[in-house]
């Protein structure tokens, strides 16, 4: 079992890969490239993974989950102790993820490819031929959606560790 001080700190290091990904989402949508696809998305999963994971099996074991009994109610998806506002909080966050998430699915034109000096859009085996910056925009939005998928978990492995965390019920 991880210790109160593990998962708080899973939980900041969670709310790194909050901040990461949502830093980044706005920079790819701003137009610059802070840093490439591979670091932005590795260090984004490497922020996240681990404290999700740690957030789902403590709350699993500590809480024995089941399915909630109401869909509607939000004490039957968030602990009673954890404050109203942290779970608005990390609801309103997980919808910004959510939707800059449909926001570049919606962007996507294609998947772009490279065939030689070319810059194509594949879409349902009908190449495209772009230019170099539609080409990196496209890239920019497959960007975006893994960052915005990382950073949906990130804002669950933080709430989950934190909220296990604060559990100060008698064992």
């Amino acid at each position: 079992m991880i210790t109160r001080r593990g998962l708080l700190g899973l939980s900041g290091v969670c709310a790194a890969g909050v901040l990461w990904s949502a830093g980044l989402i706005v920079a790819f949508a701003a137009g610059a490239r802070p840093v490439i696809t591979p670091v932005a998305v590795g260090v984004a999963a490497m922020l996240t993974v681990p404290g999700f994971a740690a957030g789902i099996l403590a709350n699993r074991r500590g809480y024995q989950t089941r399915q909630p009994r109401r869909l509607w109610r939000l004490a039957s998806w968030v602990p009673p102790h954890v404050p109203v506002w942290a779970a608005i909080a990390a609801a309103l966050t997980f919808f910004g993820f959510w939707l800059a998430l449909v926001l570049a699915f919606v962007a996507l034109d294609g998947s772009p490819r490279r065939s030689g000096d070319r810059y194509l859009l594949v879409d349902h085996d009908r190449e495209v031929v772009v230019d170099r910056a539609t080409y990196e925009r496209q890239i920019d939005h497959e960007t975006q959606i893994s960052l915005a998928v990382l950073g949906a978990f990130a804002v669950g492995g933080t709430f989950l560790c934190a909220a296990r965390a604060t559990d100060h019920e008698e064992a």
